[in-house]
Parts: C-alpha cells; structure tokens; sequence
C-alpha cells in the first residue's frame, strides 16, 4: 500500500489543477473545455487510449497494465459545477459569475489526474484501470450517470468494479468514511398541482381556495413520514416550491406545489409514490377542489456491495489516514454514481473536507491538503483489485 506521504510532491501540481478548475466552472453536460483539459492531460501522461464525447463529454480513458491478463476496473470523477455566485474570495475563485465548484468536483477531478499520471508512469499490475470522466451529475433526469450507464461504456469495455470518492464536509481532512449497503439515498421528485376556483381575495366564500388547501395538503404529508412509517426506517419528505398568485387581492384558480423524496430503501420510495398522491387527492376533496399529480424516480439509492466496500477501506487505511470510519451513517443526499452501482459491484468513498463550508454553499472551496490523501487512496485501490507492485 502506498502512504499519502509519497504522493506530496506530485500533489503541488495537482492542486494547481485543482485550482486551474475551480476558476474556470463549466455546468452539466457542457463541460467541454474542463473535458479538453483533462483529455490533454492524459495523453500528456502516455495514456493512448482515450475515448472522448461520450454522452457529449464524458470521457474514459485506459491505463493497461504491464503484470498480464486481469480484469478492467473503473475509476470514477465527476467533472460539473453548480450555477452558484461564489462567495469565497480566494485568488483561484471563479473566472464565471454565477457558476462555481460548490461540490469539490475539480478535486474529485484532479485527484483522478494525479492517480492516472502515476498509474500511467508504472503500469506495475495486472489488467486494467478504466478512468471515468463524468459531466452532468448535478442535473435533473437523466444525469451524466444515467446516460453513461445507458451508453454502455461498462459492457464496451468490460468494466467488472467500479469505485467512486466524495469529499465531505465535516469529516477531518486526512480521515475517510464509508459503510456497506446503502450510503446515500434515492431521490424522488413530485409536482403536485392543487385545483380549486379563483376569485377576489374580499370574496373568499365564493371560491375554492387552493392555497388554503395547499397548506392543508403540505401539512398531511409531513404526517406520511411521523405516523406512517417506522422510526427506524429513513424516509425525507419535503415540500420545496409553492406558487400561487401573483396579485394581492387574487385568489388563483390553482397551486403548485413541488418537492423532493428521500428514501434508503426502494419499498420507502414505493410507499411515498403512492401514499402522496392519495392524500393530497383526497384533502383537497375534501375542501371542494382535485388535484393532478407527478412522481418521477430520479436517483436510486447509492449501495456499496460488501467485498468492494472492505477493499476500499483497505486501500483507505493504506494511506496512512488518521482514521477510516468503517460505520458510516448513511446520508439522505443522493448521487448519481448509484446508476454505476446497480450494474456493477463497487463502492463510494467520503474523504474529509474538514471544517468547511457546506456543499453547494457559496462559500464553499475544496481543502486542497485532501488531494494527496485521494490520490494514495485511488492508486490503492488498483493494488488492492488488480495486485500492483509497490515499485
């Protein structure tokens, strides 16, 4: 296994990769010049395999390795940013107003770079690594992940594992995280619109008013999860949009309200499709009005299988870390690596951002002194699954 401590002098140009990303942001599947960048980098490290434009701009690229036969696992980065206005004033800040690296995906991906530059120079193992550049994981339907997936790079290349690694704020930098099983969860998306009969706002008693049967139906559906679900069970329901009129004095004929599912478990999404729509249909039948209802599955849950989760934490443990947390909670964000997930075994990784701000906040910016950690980390990972040497 390889420390963080070999890896220190070649992080200083990976942090200047880093950095060369964070001030140039590029959103979903439009991340053409961040995928010229990288494409340039590993031919730059001897990598001639490298197959661009995949779903647009999704990139895999192979490092075969020198010890014979084996088998071909997946390394995978994330490459888009986020249409936030940074707020962090550091000198590498966003060239972009309006977008920035508000995930850490520049360091997920120049931490892959790192990796494949020294994979690249050794090539001491068996079989082959398969380096996944994927655009597109903040979007709605479908995602880089799902059209990937869907694309069928994993079959073409005969891609039997694949691995994946998310900073995370909160954990100390130096320090992993990780369980077995789910890990994040799915994520659901519904519109709900609440149809009633408008009229002035002085003259309540002629209409149906949607808006007060919206605040009833947001207030059912919070019961769903406290009195219809075990404790135990993990379960989100939020409301997070409601439009209404735009006047004062105007009682709208209609109400849209929409909003997010969360759930660890396919039975709990099940659940929630159907139960949501049967309330609030029938609170707001109750009131006089109907309503029309869309429930969308958007991102399944995210599942380590058991055997890669304890090579992960094996290679995790190899760089020296102060810590690799073996009992991880699981977390009601979702990610779309899980569509890699269903159709291979594999795992996802959290390394610590220390005490930074939140994901997707303004103030946000990846802890560079995890980069070194990362790259030990991936090139672990291909001597744990594929026997490399430790020249």
């Amino acid at each position: 296994m390889h420390s963080v401590a070999e890896f220190h002098r070649l992080a200083d140009e990976v942090i200047a990769w880093r950095r060369h990303l964070h001030q140039n942001p590029e959103l979903d599947f439009s991340v053409h010049e961040t995928a010229r960048f990288v494409a340039d980098k590993l031919a730059s490290f001897g990598i001639n395999h490298i197959e661009t434009g995949i779903v647009g701009t999704g990139i895999v690229a192979f490092i075969q390795g020198e010890g014979g036969e084996g088998p071909t696992i997946g390394l995978r980065a994330d490459m888009d940013a986020l249409p936030i206005h940074e707020a962090t004033g550091k000198k590498w800040a966003s060239k972009t107003p309006g977008k920035m690296h508000a995930c850490g995906h520049d360091g997920h991906t120049a931490m892959l770079l790192g990796a494949a530059k020294h994979l690249a120079g050794r090539r001491n193992f068996s079989g082959a690594v398969a380096l996944i550049f994927q655009p597109a994981e903040e979007v709605e339907l479908p995602s880089g992940g799902l059209k990937m997936v869907e694309d069928g790079f994993l079959d073409r290349y005969g891609i039997s594992q694949v691995f994946g690694i998310h900073n995370w704020p909160g954990i100390d930098v130096g320090k992993f995280a990780i369980c077995a099983g789910p890990m994040m969860a799915s994520q659901d998306d519904f519109d709900i619109v609440v149809k009633g009969r408008g009229g002035h706002a002085a003259a309540p008693h002629l209409t149906v008013d949607p808006v007060v049967i919206a605040a009833q139906v947001i207030l059912g559906l919070q019961a769903l999860v406290s009195r219809n679900t075990d404790p135990v069970e993990s379960l989100v329901i939020s409301v997070t949009k409601l439009r209404a009129s735009n006047a004062y004095n105007v009682i709208a004929d209609e109400v849209e309200l929409a909003g997010t599912v969360r759930a660890l478990a396919p039975a709990l999404s099940d659940f929630a499709e159907t139960r949501l729509e049967m309330t609030a249909r029938k609170i707001a039948q109750a009131f006089g009005g109907d309503i029309s209802y869309r429930y969308r599955r958007s991102v399944p849950a995210t599942v380590n299988d058991t055997a890669a989760t304890a090579l992960a934490v094996r290679a995790a443990g190899g760089t020296g870390a102060a810590a690799v947390d073996t009992k991880l909670r699981p977390v009601m964000g979702a990610e779309d690596f899980a569509y890699m997930l269903q159709v291979r075994p594999g795992a996802l990784i959290f390394i610590g951002n220390g005490p930074s701000a939140a994901l997707h906040n303004a103030a946000y910016d990846f802890d560079d002194a995890a980069i070194p950690y990362g790259i030990a980390y991936w090139v672990n990972v291909v001597e744990a699954a594929l026997g490399i040497g430790q020249g």
